[in-house]
């Protein structure tokens, strides 16, 4: 793992709390004890706490310390607002200055884990590229929300049957998925540096000869005209199921030869209650509006069978939320795969993770309030 073992215990000091900082000088001039830690959020989440344990443990090695970790709950297994989810004991001296580096890296795994879960059981049918990454604020962050996606697939595959998520855009997180390399298709910059959309197929066909050709296909706003060039040109591909096109236009225009009428239309053929059932504007816009719309979905799928290609996947992208998900779901919107960043959280105060000390000593004591956090057994 990239960054599990940052920072290293000569760095430690220097980003923690300063209060903590400040309570390590005065223990040390006192006296040590041990102590017992409960590490909890406030919020459901689903248990993802290897990374912040794996990097207790490390730091404990690399201090030449002891510590005891009392994981709560099976990663993946949900926990419920305010239960703890593991309980961390050790020198008060040592661990007083880890909590904030701890807390960072609890929080936010596990609401991405409950929200990757979320979207997997909306559409268990359809694959999950995560491509979060550069929505991240920095490695660290991205290592976590990778981790915490990987965490929440898993759940869904184990339980549900869900596809999942089949793997992510880096390399460096690949890892969390079972592979060795990310996954993706080609950026827009490609196809301006082509000049064509067919002509980047080609350019990439030809270097990665092995490779399932994808066709990003808003670039010139000609996703229909684009994607049929594409498949013709290379038919046989097409035919073998070896070509996928991404769906990724922009929320300011329809697909090509749509409009809110033809969009009513294409549903009312295949999904007409869910143009029925929809309950806000937001959803209604995911099913009939612009950008990579239900109805954008189905319009497409409807022209590659209609053009013989039935074996070409959609690869849809833009916006995919839970919510986006369920307006999907409820249109059987005919998606292969989606890309998405939208299982990183929405309300970055909802990852913030809490630890109090319940346990002085071995006798246990916590601030008023808090008493739900004590061991069973105290």
């Amino acid at each position: 793992m990239q960054n599990s073992n940052w920072p290293d215990v000569n760095d430690v000091t220097a980003w923690t709390d300063k209060y903590f900082s400040n309570t390590k000088a005065i223990i040390e001039h006192f006296g040590d004890k041990e102590v017992t830690y409960a590490f909890f959020l406030r919020r459901p989440v689903l248990c993802a706490t290897r990374l912040a344990t794996q990097w207790v443990q490390t730091q404990a090695k690399n201090s030449g310390m002891s510590v005891t970790i009392e994981v709560m709950h099976e990663e993946g297994e949900w926990v419920g607002a305010g239960e703890p989810l593991f309980y961390l004991s050790g020198s008060f001296a040592f661990l007083t200055e880890l909590e904030t580096l701890i807390l960072q890296k609890l929080g936010s795994a596990c609401v991405a884990a409950y929200n990757a879960y979320e979207m997997c059981q909306i559409l268990p049918h359809v694959a999950f590229l995560a491509m979060d990454a550069r929505h991240c604020a920095g490695t660290e962050m991205a290592e976590m929300m990778a981790y915490g996606a990987s965490v929440g697939s898993n759940v869904a595959q184990r339980k549900l049957g869900a596809v999942g998520f089949i793997g992510n855009a880096t390399d460096a997180t690949a890892h969390f998925f079972g592979r060795e390399k990310g996954l993706g298709t080609v950026p827009h910059a490609l196809i301006g540096y082509a000049s064509s959309t067919l002509k980047a197929a080609q350019m990439f066909h030809e270097c990665f000869p092995q490779e399932n050709i994808p066709i990003l296909s808003d670039y010139f706003g000609r996703e229909v005209t684009d994607t049929l060039e594409v498949c013709n040109a290379f038919a046989d591909l097409a035919h073998d199921g070896k070509v996928a096109v991404r769906l990724d236009t922009h929320g300011g225009r329809f697909l090509e030869g749509l409009d809110t009428q033809k969009s009513y239309h294409v549903l009312e053929r295949h999904a007409p209650d869910a143009v029925r059932d929809y309950r806000t504007e937001a959803e209604l816009h995911d099913l009939i509006g612009t950008g990579v719309s239900a109805a954008a979905i189905w319009s497409m799928r409807e022209t590659l069978d209609n053009a013989g290609f039935s074996k070409v996947r959609i690869i849809a992208s833009s916006g995919f939320t839970s919510q986006k998900c369920r307006s999907m779901a409820w249109a059987k919107a005919p998606i292969d795969i989606i890309g998405t960043g939208s299982f990183l959280p929405d309300r970055w105060s909802e990852t913030n993770a809490t630890a109090d000390i319940i346990a002085y000593g071995g006798v246990p004591r916590v601030k008023v309030g808090r008493e739900f956090l004590l061991k069973k057994e105290y």
